[in-house]
């Protein structure tokens, strides 16, 4: 059995964004030497956000209306409802966006390269950006 560990860290410049990292991913795929297996993404902050989609700029910014939507980003002071907030932070809508869009993904690995459906990629979501956040990457196999 193969394994390997890596940390790719990212510092969103704004708030919110979704990146492609699909090819991080699959360069480290090819760094592990595992041909059949396993790659876990995982985001290891609490206000961000691992998942598979499709990379399409039209489809980012329905995603981002539709979460801004469901969990609004507190402006100008209010809490607008979110306890969380009412603890000194301004960041329960990033808490409430993460959950929605999950916290990791697992690709299988075959003939080693990632096994994607049509058009799937894998992107990092911040929430709540303009710090330094890091994604865990595991592969695992043979």
């Amino acid at each position: 059995m193969k394994s390997l560990t890596e940390h790719l860290w990212f510092e969103v410049p704004q708030r919110r964004g979704f990146l492609n990292i699909t090819s991080q991913v699959a360069e480290l795929v090819r760094r592990s030497g595992v041909q059949e297996g396993l790659c876990l993404v995982n985001a290891m902050h609490i206000t961000a956000s691992v998942f598979i989609n499709d990379d399409e700029s039209g489809l980012h910014h329905d995603l981002e209306v539709w979460l801004e939507t469901l969990a609004p980003q507190v402006r100008g002071g209010r809490d607008q409802g979110y306890w969380h907030n009412r603890t000194g932070e301004d960041n329960a809508d990033a808490h409430l966006k993460r959950t929605v869009m999950g916290r990791e993904v697992v690709v299988a690995i075959t003939r080693g390269q990632l096994d994607f459906g049509p058009w799937e990629q894998i992107f990092y979501g911040e929430f709540d950006g303009l710090r330094k956040k890091r994604v865990l990457v595991k592969i695992i196999g043979e």
